[in-house]
């Protein structure tokens, strides 16, 4: 996968990892960003296509499938994370709603155009899916399961020529992570791992120093090994 004259449409676009995504993309020479957003949003460069996308809006993301026809890369980056203790379920069903569910709907709604380009899903999680953060119990939640689903997607879709990647960033410089005391990668950083990845065809990509010190000890854990035996059920 080389990420020049690539179509790659990116969710949460207009502001931190996201952006840095955008920015990213264009330096490696795509032909077009679509940038999915919530709110308007402009850019100086004519390749990046503003596209007005909540990934919990059924018909948005209708619309956007019906105007992105061809596509070689969706990155689902769009998410939400809130402090919470797990005393109130509808923060969980919050956090679901959007870095689950949202993650769900861009993959099957964009899958067509997928297939046909022979291209990639990716998924930006966080390392908080393998190990959860207690503050933001339920963005920990969600995005345990979006990893699952992840994991899932790229058993099934792998005979089909869509290959998923999941992204395990450790705490980023955005937002999201104001409250948080500790040291953080620039989005900048995230980016440029998230394309390195995708580029070399890994499938969990940890894009950061942080994710990074962990990498080795996933890739050549049980898990990971009882995820390919258990791939193998869907061939």
């Amino acid at each position: 996968m080389n990420i020049s004259d690539k179509i790659i449409l990116i969710t949460g676009a207009s502001r931190g990892i996201g952006r840095a995504l955008v920015e990213e993309a264009l330096k490696r020479g795509v032909k077009k960003v679509y940038a999915g957003t919530r709110r308007t949003f402009t850019h100086p460069d004519p390749r990046v296509v503003p596209l007005m996308l909540d990934v919990t809006d059924p018909e948005q993301i209708g619309q956007a499938a019906g105007e992105v026809t061809s596509l070689d890369i969706l990155i689902n980056n769009a998410g939400i994370a809130y402090y919470d203790d797990l005393s109130d379920r509808s923060m969980i069903d919050r956090h679901l709603a959007v870095n689950l569910f949202g993650t769900y709907a861009l993959s099957r709604a964009f899958l067509p155009a997928l297939i046909r380009s022979q291209g990639a899903i990716v998924n930006n999680l966080s390392v908080a899916a393998l190990a959860p953060l207690p503050p933001i119990a339920s963005y920990s939640i969600s995005k345990a399961a979006a990893f699952s689903l992840t994991q899932s997607l790229r058993a099934f879709l792998a005979g089909q020529g869509v290959r998923v990647h999941a992204v395990l960033t450790g705490p980023t410089d955005t937002d999201m992570t104001k409250g948080f005391d500790i040291p953080k990668s620039a989005p900048q950083i995230i980016a440029q791992g998230v394309f390195d990845g995708v580029e070399k065809e890994v499938d969990d990509i940890f894009p950061d120093p942080m994710s990074g010190s962990v990498e080795e000890s996933w890739r050549n854990s049980a898990m990971k090994e009882m995820e390919r035996q258990n791939a193998a059920f869907v061939a």
